[in-house]
C-alpha cells in the first residue's frame, strides 16, 4: 500500500473512532486498576478485540491479553502463534498506579487510592485503536504479515512483561515496539532513540536493628537511628566513588522509618529506596556493591543490617533497526518535523525483558499541550494529558507495523529465548 493511502486509511478510521477511543481512555482513568487486578480493563479491551473479529486470549494469572491480527489460521490460543510467520507486536501496559488522583475533571477516578498517572490508559487506547485499524486492513486484504497485540498487565510492579514471556506471548514473534507518554514533549511530536532510551531500575530495603535503649545512654547500646541516618546519607556518596561515573548509578531514598518515642533508641529503623543505572554492566554488579557498603558502614556503629535487593529491570535498549523503522513510520504518519531525538532517562520500564528476547523499540509519545506553560510530569497525582495524543499514536504504532512488514520484514524470532506457549489460556471473553 502507497503511504498515502495509508494516510487516507488512517484519516478516515480516526474521523469515525477517535471520539470513540478518547471516551474509552475517560472510562479506563476513571476506573484504575493496579497491576494484577486490571479484570474490568481487559474485559473491556477483549469485548471490543472480539466484536472487531479477533480472537483475544486473557493471559493465565487472569489479567492482560494477546490477540493476532492478520494472515494466519486462526490466532494465538488457538493456534498457538502463527506457524511459518514471524509477527510484528505492539504492547502496551493496563496498570495503574497506587496514588490518589487530584485532578478536577469528569473523568477523574472514582477508585480510592489508585490513579493512572502514568498514562498506561492512553497506550491501552493507542494500542486497541491500532490493532483496530489493523483488523479492518486484514478484512481488506491489506495487511502483508501477522501483527500480536499484547496488552500487558503489572508494568508498574515489573512482573508483567516477563509474565507475557512465560506464558509464550513472544512465540512467533520477531520484533515488537511500544509508545509510551512523555508530558515533556508537545502532542503531534515522538521521541526516538537507538540505544539505551531508559535505565536499570532496581528496589533496594535495608533494616537496621540493634538492643535499643534510653537516648540519655547511647554508648550503652547501639543507634540504631543515627547508624541508619549514615546509611542513608553515606551509601549515595560512597557509591559515587566505587562506580565509573559514566554508568549513572544513582541510588535515591523514598522511605525512612524508625522509632515511636523521642527518647527511647528503637530496636530497628527501616529505609526503602530506587538503585538506577544507565550502564547495563555497572548494573549487574550494583547488587554486591551495595550490601558491601550497607554493612561496612553499619559495622562502624554496632548494628545489624540486613539488605533486601530486588533486582527490577535492565535498561531498555532499543535495536537501532527497530528504532529506525519508528523513525521512518512516524515521518510518514505524520511528517519528518514530528520526529524529535530524544534523551536516555533514568527511569525504569519493563519493556526491557522483550527487548532481551527480541529486537524492538520503545519511543515517546508527546502528550503536552503545545504553548502550555507548565506540564504535571508522570507518577504525579494530577498528571493528565492532551488527547489529541491518542489519536497521533494510533496512527504512530499502526505505521510502525506495517512499516516493519512493508520495508524490512520483521527479524527472525530467536525461538530459544522466547520459548515455546508455556500455559494455553482461557479465552479472555469468558467471565
Amino acid at each position: 500500500m502507497e503511504g498515502n493511502h495509508l494516510t487516507a486509511d488512517l484519516d478516515a478510521f480516526l474521523a469515525a473512532r477517535e471520539a470513540e477511543l478518547i471516551e474509552f481512555r475517560r472510562d479506563l482513568h476513571a476506573h484504575p486498576e493496579p497491576g494484577n487486578r486490571e479484570y474490568r480493563t481487559t474485559r473491556l479491551v477483549a469485548e471490543r478485540l472480539a466484536a472487531a473479529g479477533l480472537h483475544p486470549v486473557r493471559l493465565p494469572g487472569g489479567t492482560g491479553l494477546l490477540a493476532d491480527v492478520g494472515p494466519g489460521p486462526g490466532g494465538y490460543g488457538r493456534t498457538g502463534g502463527l506457524p511459518g510467520a514471524h509477527a510484528v507486536a505492539l504492547r502496551a501496559d493496563l496498570d495503574a498506579l497506587p496514588m490518589t488522583d487530584e485532578k478536577d475533571v469528569p473523568y477523574r477516578s472514582t477508585v480510592p487510592g489508585a490513579c493512572h498517572a502514568c498514562g498506561h490508559d492512553v497506550h491501552t487506547a493507542v494500542l486497541l485503536g491500532a490493532g483496530l485499524f489493523l483488523a479492518e486492513q486484514a478484512r481488506a486484504g491489506l495487511l502483508p504479515g501477522p501483527v500480536r497485540l499484547i496488552f500487558q498487565p503489572a508494568e508498574e510492579l515489573s512482573t508483567g512483561a516477563r509474565d507475557v514471556i512465560a506464558a509464550g506471548g513472544l512465540t512467533s514473534v520477531g520484533r515488537i515496539f511500544t509508545l509510551h507518554c512523555d508530558p515533556r514533549l508537545d502532542v503531534g511530536k515522538v521521541g526516538v532513540r537507538a540505544g539505551a532510551i531508559t535505565a536499570a531500575c532496581d528496589k533496594i530495603k535495608v533494616t537496621v536493628t540493634g538492643p535499643g535503649g534510653h537516648t540519655a545512654r547511647p554508648h550503652l547500646t547501639a543507634d540504631v537511628v543515627y547508624a541508619l541516618g549514615k546509611i542513608v546519607t553515606e551509601l549515595p556518596a560512597a557509591l559515587s566513588r566505587r562506580v565509573d561515573p559514566r554508568s549513572g548509578l544513582s541510588l535515591v531514598w523514598g522511605r525512612i522509618s524508625a522509632g515511636s518515642a523521642a527518647n527511647a533508641i528503637p530496636g530497628e529503623g527501616t529505609a526503602e529506596g530506587t538503585v538506577r543505572c544507565l550502564d547495563e554492566e555497572a548494573w549487574r554488579f550494583a547488587g554486591e556493591l551495595v550490601g558491601e557498603l550497607v554493612r561496612s558502614v553499619a559495622a562502624a556503629y554496632n548494628v545489624t543490617a540486613d539488605l533486601e535487593y530486588l533486582r527490577d529491570v535492565p535498561p531498555t535498549v532499543n535495536e537501532q533497526t527497530s528504532a529506525a523503522m519508528f523513525s521512518a513510520a512516524v515521518a510518514a504518519a505524520l511528517g519528518p518535523e514530528a520526529v524529535a531525538h530524544t534523551r536516555q532517562s533514568l527511569g525504569g520500564e519493563d519493556f526491557a525483558w522483550y527487548l532481551s528476547s527480541v529486537p524492538g523499540a520503545l519511543a515517546r509519545l508527546g502528550t503536552r499541550t503545545p504553548g502550555a506553560a507548565a506540564c504535571r510530569d508522570l507518577h504525579q497525582p494530577a498528571f493528565d494529558v492532551d488527547e489529541r495524543a491518542i489519536g497521533v499514536g494510533v496512527r504512530v504504532l499502526a505505521a510502525t507495523a506495517l512499516t516493519a512488514l512493508w520495508q524490512h520484514g520483521p527479524a527472525a524470532a530467536p525461538t530459544a529465548t522466547a520459548g515455546p506457549v508455556a500455559h494455553r489460556p482461557a479465552p479472555a471473553t469468558s467471565d
